[in-house]
């Protein structure tokens, strides 16, 4: 080869490589790495601080039988550098869920008081720079002890315990909802109540007429923009005693509160049955989009978008969407067995045009029992974190793209190394996973595998979605470089600097890693 056809062959490469660097325009940061005292933890909660960095809460265990502790909470600032680390020593705490706001972390608990005889709703607060916790207690439920009373549990709800609670926030966590159901011979009360971020109480609304015929599992919240509405909507079983054959125990119901009081709305029509919403407000508009089935077998067959007035829940529009041979294609190729369910939403976004851009992950669990060393039998639980669906539709409801990206992930322990985090910039959408796998698969027809690898390191992918639905992906972080898993299931998401924050960790070594999407 001549000097001359060397070197423009070195510099078509080189312009080849750039076309596909910045096919993706991403850049990535990883932080210092530290040692960290707590082997086995679970971050439970990330944030931001006010002032450009971030803090993190997890619960940590020891002993040779490993039991919770206490809470570790950790301040970083905004060059991914250490800046403080609190133990906060507490014992026997059932932790709900955390956010920051106004330079105080706010840690929210879930116990039985025995002196009482009832649940008690706290909240643990502290500013971060100097730390200095304080109890609150929001609510108080009189009711006798009952096993898992914070039972979010999508496919399999319990009720039959006497007392059942969940507690919702919305996405950006401005505010959160506490639901309450006791029941106690003919005493059959159920609640609503309705918290800003700053624990003042602006909604308490009895629902107890409502569940003299149906007990109800709410899964996604949102609230109105001065927060005077709050938006819940879930499953609605119905407690007949016999159905039959064309009958189905429940149904999704969207459930409005206010001071005011409350109404609901159904969405179901014959041979359409809702399998999965999320509510999103729109001005004076609620949405709800989701999934739908055409038989009451729990398969789901298609998009389904709902379009309300607040305020009354008129319903004004209401539209399905089948699932395409295409979108079928990609997601199980030519294999005839093809069923779809238990998808969870993830993200869901209106974009300024009006179009609305969604996905979901199918998520189920599984379990068996083993022989342990003693020679006795134990149960053994499996969370199953499989494909992703995305979708999008314009302003009307319509479909405009569906799309598939193929894996499948088990985890008998910490879920936060496993699923994924989705990011919507300009109409594009950022899937960001972590897996074994070197070389994912991009076969026709727009259909991305993910086989799982060997390796004990595990790469980090992103994948994108433009606003047309064409599909990319790229090795974001390699695992010779990273040497710490990311729990890429759990980052800050900071709108601001469309940046995403996710913290690594394995044994007695942490780091943080930034994600940045530059502008197009």
């Amino acid at each position: 080869m001549t000097k001359r056809k060397g070197l423009s062959l070195y510099f078509f490469l080189l312009f080849a490589l750039t076309i596909i660097a910045q096919e993706i325009p991403i850049q990535h940061v990883l932080g210092e790495k530290y040692n960290d005292r707590y082997k086995y933890s679970n971050l439970l909660t990330i944030a931001k601080d006010g002032e450009g960095g971030s803090v993190l809460v997890r619960s940590y265990y020891q002993g040779i039988v490993l039991r919770p502790k206490g809470y570790f909470v950790e301040r970083y600032d905004e060059n991914l550098q250490l800046v403080s680390e609190y133990n906060y020593k507490l014992k026997n705490a059932n932790f709900v869920d955390g956010y920051v706001r106004n330079g105080q972390v706010y840690l929210l608990f879930l116990d039985y008081n025995y002196t009482t005889q009832a649940y008690d709703y706290t909240i643990h607060r502290s500013p971060i720079s100097e730390y200095n916790f304080t109890t609150e207690t929001l609510l108080s439920i009189p009711s006798k002890e009952v096993r898992n009373p914070l039972d979010k549990n999508y496919y399999n709800r319990n009720f039959s315990s006497g007392f059942t609670t969940s507690v919702l926030f919305d996405q950006a966590k401005s505010g959160f909802a506490i639901t309450t159901h006791f029941k106690k011979g003919k005493n059959n009360k159920h609640f609503i109540y309705v918290f800003n971020a700053k624990l003042e109480k602006l909604i308490e609304h009895d629902f107890s007429a409502e569940v003299e015929e149906k007990n109800y599992a709410f899964e996604n919240v949102a609230f109105s923009k001065n927060m005077d509405k709050a938006f819940l909507i879930g499953k609605s079983y119905f407690k007949k005693r016999r159905f039959n054959a064309l009958e189905r125990k429940f149904q999704y119901e969207l459930v409005q509160v206010s001071r005011e009081g409350g109404k609901t709305q159904t969405f179901d029509s014959p041979g359409k049955f809702s399998e999965g919403l999320i509510p999103l407000v729109a001005g004076d508009k609620i949405l709800c989009v989701g999934f739908y089935a055409d038989r009451k077998n729990n398969r789901y067959n298609g998009l389904a978008y709902f379009e309300l007035v607040s305020g009354s829940l008129q319903l004004v529009s209401k539209k399905y969407n089948p699932f395409s041979e295409q979108f079928m294609m990609d997601k199980f190729g030519r294999d005839d067995d093809k069923e779809i369910k238990n998808l969870v939403f993830k993200n869901a976004t209106i974009n300024p045009d009006g179009s609305i851009l969604f996905d979901a992950e199918e998520y189920f669990m599984t379990s068996s029992v083993q022989a342990n060393s003693s020679g006795g039998r134990v149960k053994i639980e499996r969370f199953h974190h499989n494909d992703i669906v995305s979708a999008k539709l314009d302003a009307n409801g319509d479909v405009l793209w569906t799309r598939n990206i193929n894996k499948s992930e088990v985890t008998q322990g910490d879920g936060a190394y496993a699923s994924y985090s989705s990011y919507v910039h300009k109409g594009d959408t950022y899937f960001f996973l972590s897996t074994s796998s070197e070389n994912p698969q991009l076969l026709s027809g727009e259909r991305l595998l993910f086989k799982q690898g060997l390796s004990r390191n595990r790469n980090v992918f992103v994948i994108k979605l433009d606003t047309n639905g064409h599909i990319s992906y790229e090795k974001l972080i390699d695992d010779k470089e990273a040497r710490l898993p990311l729990m890429v299931s759990k980052p800050l998401i900071n709108k601001s600097d469309d940046a995403l924050l996710f913290y690594a960790k394995r044994g007695s070594k942490k780091q943080l890693a930034k994600v940045s999407i530059e502008g197009r």
